[in-house]
């Protein structure tokens, strides 16, 4: 490097690249609205389990170049480096060091332009403000109402929505209200363990999430293969059960028997007894509708009249 590079950057790329090599693992953290407070209480939470350390990127980007030939795999963590980021380095179990660095959380007001990472709702009644406020309110078109010398809102409103930008008239108003409806804290935005690059939300996948992705997987494996005709391992056994079938079908057919067939034959030459020599009882249904059939009555045949003689009295 030039000579005129400063010490603390030399001394900053020293202790970056003592962590890459000293840890297996790391977060990517955002620290958008985090106080240095917050970020110290935090390294002290963390003390013994890992270590913090923040850079500009322009600097962490040249010393993961050049820490490529020794690790390539630091080269998918390169496109993560962007905005207000840092990394938490750790050795130990990342789902027991998470919590450590999100649950550190600080109550915010919201101030004019800060891109509102909630929706922000007034909830119906009594706000506290002399009948005096009512035109801002007025001038948000927020129907109020005076009740014991208190505003009162009368429904609910939907102040700010997640997403956007906050008003000069939203600041205000929570401002008045004294209400501080956002919290910061430190966000985890992407995982660095063993080489692989992953989205943080992947810890929070369950052995239940991860086995029903695998096994929705196999069934379309097992799909796209058999339509295709290409035989693997997840088609195997639906192969099999095909073939079977087939023998089976064939089997009924013809004179060819063996041990699996000779059971559907014997039930298609004589049902019943097939039934009586293994003790299967009849289908409930079954019994029932011939039960019904046995006591149904005959329908009796209509007893002609035979005074009338054929002779119909108007006729």
């Amino acid at each position: 490097m030039p000579e005129e590079v400063l010490p603390r950057k030399l001394a900053y790329r020293a202790r970056l690249e003592g962590y890459l090599e000293e840890y297996k693992s790391f977060f990517i953290i955002n620290v958008d609205m985090v106080g240095s407070k917050q970020m110290q209480e935090v390294r002290m939470a963390m003390r013994g389990q890992g270590a913090i350390l923040m850079g500009k990127n322009t600097i962490i980007r040249k010393v993961l170049r050049d820490k490529l030939e020794e690790n390539p795999a630091l080269e998918k963590v390169l496109p993560e480096i962007y905005g207000n980021v840092g990394f938490v380095f750790t050795n130990n179990d990342l789902n027991e060091i998470r919590p450590i660095i999100t649950e550190n959380k600080v109550p915010a007001a919201a101030r004019l332009g800060v891109l509102a990472p909630i929706d922000v709702r007034l909830p119906s009644g009594p706000t506290g403000l002399d009948p005096g406020q009512t035109g801002f309110f007025q001038a948000m078109n927020i129907g109020t109402k005076i009740v014991r010398g208190s505003i009162e809102i009368i429904t609910e409103v939907h102040l700010i929505q997640a997403g956007t930008r906050v008003s000069a008239s939203a600041a205000a108003l929570l401002a008045k209200l004294n209400v501080r409806p956002f919290e910061y804290g430190i966000k985890i935005l992407t995982v660095f363990d063993n080489g692989s690059v992953y989205p943080v939300s992947i810890l929070d996948m369950s052995d239940a999430d991860l086995l029903g992705r695998f096994f929705n997987g196999v069934r379309k494996l097992t799909a796209v293969s058999l339509a295709i005709g290409v035989p693997n391992l997840a088609t195997l056994p639906h192969s099999f059960a095909r073939a079977v079938k087939k023998m089976l079908a064939i089997a009924v057919e013809t004179d060819i028997t063996f041990p699996i067939a000779q059971k559907y034959k014997d039930y298609l030459a004589d049902p019943e007894a097939y039934a009586a020599k293994h003790g299967i009882v009849a289908a409930p249904a079954a019994e029932a509708k011939k039960e019904e059939a046995a006591a149904a009555p005959e329908p009796e045949e209509e007893e002609s009249d035979g005074d009338d003689m054929g002779f119909d009295l108007f006729d």
